[in-house]
């Protein structure tokens, strides 16, 4: 890893930047849709109310001592964040407390009625069975006569840009015309990327999956034409064990959106069909390791992790959040190069990502310079440029 003295850990508790209205305003408005979402109980209303006071307010508490995964957030960091404010103690961390605050005011871990009831499930089907999803599986049919070069490139930039995934399905030219001035696609590897797919000799990609829903969909499309076209030979999509970040994929949501292909018709449901009898024997596995889900990044990743990583001929990281915890949640210089801060990743890895944070890294001074006198620092988490970036341990 690179020198991280001028590259401080984002926090919450500077007024007006993007981390603290996360957490003073984002946080309070999930909590509000959350409650409203679902007839919830009188306790669980008060659960609630007493969240909405502690994030925005209080100190960080200590779990329940009957909670089962106390041990865990312990080692993750809640002995030494405990009694400290949301706001300062790291923004990663503090995010993902919020989350494990917010499924044990629901009854998410039980016991009882709703155990296991995800609170953003409502959000996530109203955008899967959306007029939206059907224009872009819709499409997928003018696709299918593309040579396999050609729908590959449009279903990795559906992948990259989720639920603008449209733009991939046509093959549009939008984020990728690196003479604009300022490109929505501000870095890309991906002539790495399809290199890194060649030498993949039908061995395995792990696909660490993002959010749920019409960005899932295009996850799953792009592993199901891989698989298709041998080059790969198996895949194991990570998903998260339990509801995160709002729409964070879990494995109901994968069944969800399978459903969603196999009943739409067409070429859709074709990938549908594909990815169910990959399922069934063994071509695509499922995992939701417990770090899927943590405060930390990924260079703190447990050993069977870094193992499983280890063996891929190549992990894709999906989506901001990933990317946080890929490089790290820090403020770094936007040209500090992608491939120093994931040198400690034990295998090939590629990151694709719109951004929605002010983390960035591997960008040319020229393509930073450019988003600036444009954008000021909009640009970085206004979702309208994406990236794609490749550490390939075979270029060293």
């Amino acid at each position: 890893m690179p020198d991280t003295s001028s590259a401080p850990l984002l926090l919450g508790n500077q007024p007006g930047s993007f981390p603290h209205s996360v957490l003073a305003e984002r946080h309070p408005a999930i909590i509000r849709q959350v409650r409203e979402a679902f007839p919830y109980e009188p306790a669980q209303h008060r659960a609630l109310d007493e969240l909405l006071a502690n994030c925005t307010e209080g100190a960080i508490e200590p779990l329940p001592a009957d909670a089962r995964d106390r041990g865990r957030w312990e080692a993750w960091g809640l002995r030494e964040y405990t009694g400290r404010s949301w706001f300062d103690v790291p923004w990663l961390w503090s995010e993902s407390w919020f989350y494990r605050r917010l499924l044990q005011a629901v009854g998410w871990f039980g016991p009882g009625p709703w155990q296991g009831i995800d609170p953003f499930r409502p959000f996530k089907l109203a955008e899967l069975d959306s007029a939206d999803t059907d224009d872009e599986l819709a499409a997928l049919d003018d696709l299918a006569d593309r040579p396999a070069a050609e729908q590959e490139q449009a279903l990795l930039h559906g992948s990259l840009w989720g639920n603008r995934a449209d733009l991939g399905f046509r093959l549009s030219a939008e984020g990728a015309r690196a003479a604009d001035a300022v490109p929505g696609l501000v870095a890309d590897d991906s002539d790495r990327l399809r290199s890194l797919l060649d030498r993949a000799d039908g061995g395995t990609l792990c696909l660490v999956a993002d959010n749920a829903g019409r960005e899932l969909v295009p996850d799953l499309l792009l592993v199901a034409h891989l698989l298709r076209t041998g080059r790969i030979g198996q895949a194991v999509l990570h998903v998260k064990p339990c509801p995160y970040y709002v729409s964070d994929a879990t494995t109901a949501d994968v069944v969800d959106a399978l459903r969603r292909l196999t009943g739409a018709g067409g070429a859709a449901a074709a990938y549908g069909r594909r990815l169910w009898s990959a399922l069934a024997d063994g071509r695509l596995t499922l995992r939701a390791h417990p770090f899927s889900s943590a405060p930390l990044p990924y260079e703190e990743m447990p050993g069977d992790l870094r193992a499983e990583f280890a063996s891929a001929a190549l992990t894709i990281v999906k989506g901001d959040l990933n990317y946080r915890r890929l490089v790290g949640d820090r403020l770094w210089a936007p040209t500090t190069p992608f491939a120093d801060v994931t040198a400690y990743f034990p295998g090939p890895v590629a990151a694709l990502r719109t951004l929605k944070s002010d983390v960035i890294t591997g960008l040319d001074a020229h393509t930073e310079a450019a988003l600036v006198a444009a954008e000021d620092q909009r640009w970085r988490t206004s979702g309208t440029h994406a990236l794609i970036q490749v550490r390939d341990p075979g270029e060293a």
